[in-house]
């Protein structure tokens, strides 16, 4: 990683240095523009990189006025200043600043504020005209109302306005301005997120990891800098990860989907209480011998003395299942059938134990295909990350078939009535994902 030396001639001692140190993809910021922008993800140290810059920028110019602002500022606790007083204190010219309840006094007779956009009106926000640089934290938020405001309003020669922020629509009036069509000539904007900051806390390096596997939307909004896009693509949103321990007269449900040199063949327990299907145990692997398949379900306890039923795709698989001791039967397939089982899990609420990585995987990553040119969403259940899935929907199939109704059903959702269409074979339109 590559690290940037800040410029600033007002820190000299070795060790401010030390801590000016920031990854070189924040240079382009040090530059004297008008608009400066950082957009990214959560860790990137965007926030770190314009506190700093502020701390060394007024340190370095005497009667420095500057203006820390948010849309919506309740308190001071959810503002910058906090982060900024840190800033001082590691970078050593605590001695030029006097840190105020409310405000802080820069060298020379300047200060630092912090305030909120929303409670500005026209008159108001001449407060901070003559201001040197306003920077606008968590800018996505910014309504185009207040940025109608600040712009004109700081406007004293070589005045700056930041902004940083974390990307949610391409709408959004920040983005329009500084990622739009036509930025202003004046600026710079760099993109910045975690894998850019070799500071990382590894707290945040698994939190960032498990959203990652778990939820790949989340994972490219929050950590990647993407926009936030509620895929409706999805199929399952009913579930959730819990610790739990089966009742003791628990009914234990299994099923089995084969595989082998690509494909696992998978093996997964559960059971239903009410509108509850709780998910407890899975065997998962790849290349599985057929020889070697007892032995995998065995790590499954039950898994010899519940009836299992099994993708019919593979009939002989079956038969020497059955020879190895295990209960074991086809699935029924037909047409529709895929559609119907899916439609009759999204009808429960799932609980899936911790230990089930990959039910939980996949309950994340099943979704219906989208059109890579249009991003419309098709009626086709895209045939991927659905290994667990399939053996869900054998488990459950007898319960389906004889007509179980989950007790009160998920609240309906807007794929419902297209979900109902679909299953019957009936023409549907597509819509946009959100």
């Amino acid at each position: 990683m590559e690290m940037l030396q800040s410029p600033s001639p007002a820190l000299t001692s070795s060790s401010s240095r030390r801590l000016l140190e920031a990854p070189k993809v924040f240079a382009p910021l040090w530059q004297r523009k008008r608009y400066k922008g950082a957009h990214g993800g959560r860790g990137s140290g965007k926030s770190h990189a314009f506190a700093e810059m502020l701390v060394v920028k007024a340190a370095s110019t005497k009667g420095l006025r500057a203006a820390c602002v948010r849309e919506v500022q309740k308190s001071l606790k959810n503002s910058v200043k906090l982060l900024v007083e840190d800033k001082i204190k590691a970078l050593g010219v605590a001695h030029l600043f006097t840190v105020l309840e409310a405000e802080i006094k820069t060298p020379g007779g300047g200060v630092i504020m912090f305030q909120g956009m929303q409670n500005h009106t026209a008159d108001s926000i001449k407060s901070l005209e003559g201001f040197d640089v306003a920077w606008v934290e968590e800018a996505q938020s910014l309504s185009q109302r207040s940025l109608d405001l600040l712009r004109p309003t700081i406007r004293k020669p070589g005045s700056e306005l930041w902004f940083s922020w974390n990307p949610n629509r391409p709408t959004d009036p920040v983005d329009v301005l500084l990622r739009g069509d036509s930025p202003p000539q004046d600026s710079v904007v760099i993109e910045v997120n975690w894998n850019s900051n070799p500071f990382l806390p590894p707290e945040l390096k698994a939190d960032l990891e498990d959203d990652r596997r778990r939820d790949p939307d989340k994972f490219l909004h929050v950590w990647e800098g993407h926009y936030s896009l509620n895929s409706e693509a999805r199929v399952f949103r009913n579930w959730k990860v819990e610790e739990f321990e089966p009742a003791a007269n628990a009914v234990h449900r299994f099923g089995a989907d084969w595989g082998f040199a690509i494909d696992p063949t998978v093996l997964v327990r559960c059971h239903v209480e009410g509108r509850k299907l709780y998910v407890d145990a899975e065997a998962w692997q790849v290349g599985c011998e057929i020889d070697k398949t007892p032995a995998l379900f065995d790590t499954i306890p039950g898994s010899r003395k519940w009836l299992i039923r099994a993708d019919s795709a593979r009939p002989e698989t079956v038969s020497y299942m059955k020879r190895q001791g295990f209960r074991i039967t086809s699935a029924i397939k037909g047409v529709g059938s895929i559609e119907d089982g899916i439609e009759f899990l999204r009808s429960f609420d799932i609980i899936v134990h911790p230990r089930c990585t990959k039910v939980a995987e996949e309950l994340t990553l099943y979704a219906y295909k989208v059109d890579d040119h249009t991003g419309e969403i098709l009626p086709v259940l895209d045939d991927k990350n659905n290994h667990t899935i399939d053996a869900l929907r054998y488990a459950l199939e007898e319960l389906r078939r004889t007509g179980y109704k989950p007790k009160e059903q998920q609240a309906k959702g807007p794929r419902d009535r297209w979900d109902k269409a679909f299953s019957k074979g009936e023409e549907v339109d597509t819509w946009k994902v959100a």
